[in-house]
């Protein structure tokens, strides 16, 4: 068997929606074994969200994915002791649990440090540990309107526009993967655990850019542009004549030029405002008639065709039937098949990246509920008896 580069780690998965889940996947498909925690009758949102097959929540079988799902009332004070056995055999305990909620139920940082002071928890939260705003219910939504993304997203006449689906909650993942695989590697040196506080208002605000040093040094507040970019033009999508959508950047100088002989247009090369992106932007009125009447007069094949020969940068715009036909997702296998017992052949996103020596895999779809409660309490060393009677008492 290949080996994986994170065999051998354990991740408790205790979160919901979708930050901390998505980030205990992205360790999954590394090869860590992660524990997903539900509560007894209250299960992961993410199983009743959005479509099903046959009752069966779609979402939850990406989302849950590599996970072994056992089910636990923390709140109880079987669940409670449970959870420190549990979390003095792991390594990483994710949990998105409103700041004071473990503690309240005597699972605090010093609690479950002194079970195994090796522990990384890593706290994925709206508004992070502390400050004013640290108690208040928070979602990917907000920080979507609260980092400024939504300020700057949608037409100039238009209103603040929110994304459809869950995007500062995919990149707060992305960052906790991050911040548990560094805390881990500070860990090699130190021999110790530490706590994670990662707010989800924050790394989206990162993946935005300089925004905040061009308020700070010259007072500039970016505005909505639609699909334009005041950096460069032309930057736009694009209508061909088979009623397909096109889309064209032109970041770099010597793309604008190729562009442009394309089109027939090569005497902007020489005004003086084509030389550089912000100029060009200047005039995205003019570059977007000469590129959109173009491409009006042409197929989607053949604009396609002409401006890979020409060496300049377009894509098509798709929706997902185009993305599971698309020959280079085909060739990259980054929409793959997994087998499921309950719903047989599933195609989803396949793991972030490949690594050459030590891939990453799939190795099952999200399962049921409490799937694997007895098998990882056995593991623990509980017995049936044990098991049973935390079953009759509510506490799994």
């Amino acid at each position: 068997m290949t080996p994986t580069p994170l065999h051998g780690l354990r991740v408790l998965d205790l979160a919901t929606l979708f930050a901390g889940p998505l980030a205990a996947t992205m360790l999954g498909d590394f090869g860590a074994e992660v524990i997903k925690v539900e509560h007894p009758t209250r299960p992961d949102p993410s199983r009743g969200h959005g479509p099903t097959k046959d009752g069966v929540g779609l979402w939850w079988k990406l989302l849950g994915r590599n996970k072994r799902t056992v089910t636990l009332d923390l709140s109880s004070p079987g669940g409670r002791e449970t959870l420190l056995l549990l979390a003095s055999t792991a390594d990483v305990i994710i949990e998105n649990f409103r700041p004071g909620t473990l503690e309240r139920w005597q699972l605090g940082w010093d609690e479950l440090s002194a079970a195994n002071p090796r522990l990384v928890l890593t706290r994925v939260t709206g508004f992070g540990q502390f400050g004013p705003y640290s108690h208040r219910p928070g979602f990917g939504t907000l920080a979507e309107a609260m980092s400024g993304f939504a300020s700057i997203t949608g037409e100039p006449e238009g209103p603040p526009t929110l994304p459809p689906f869950g995007l500062a909650d995919s990149i707060a993942a992305l960052a906790t993967a991050y911040a548990v695989m560094t805390a881990l590697t500070a860990r090699t040196a130190t021999g110790r655990g530490q706590v994670v506080d990662m707010a989800i208002i924050e790394p989206i605000l990162t993946v935005l850019g300089p925004q905040p040093l061009w308020y700070d040094q010259l007072g500039y507040i970016q505005q909505r542009t639609g699909n334009r970019s005041r950096n460069n033009a032309p930057r736009n999508t694009y209508r061909t004549a088979d009623g397909c959508w096109l889309a064209v950047s032109t970041s770099a100088q010597s793309i604008a030029e190729r562009v442009m002989h394309l089109v027939g247009r090569p005497e902007l090369i020489d005004e003086p405002w084509f030389a550089t992106g912000s100029g060009r932007a200047e005039h995205a009125d003019e570059l977007d008639d000469a590129v959109g009447n173009w491409i009006a007069r042409r197929t989607r094949s053949e604009a396609m065709s002409a401006f890979e020969k020409a060496e300049a940068a377009i894509a098509p715009i798709y929706d997902i039937r185009d993305v599971m036909e698309d020959p280079q997702y085909r060739a990259l296998d980054t929409i793959t098949e997994v087998l499921d017992p309950e719903l047989g052949p599933l195609r989803m996103q396949n793991v972030l990246f490949r690594l050459s020596d030590t891939p990453g895999t799939i190795r099952w779809a999200g399962r049921p509920h409490g799937a694997d409660t007895d098998a990882v309490l056995t593991e623990l060393g509980l017995s049936l008896a044990d098991i049973t009677a935390l079953r009759t008492q509510g506490a799994v």
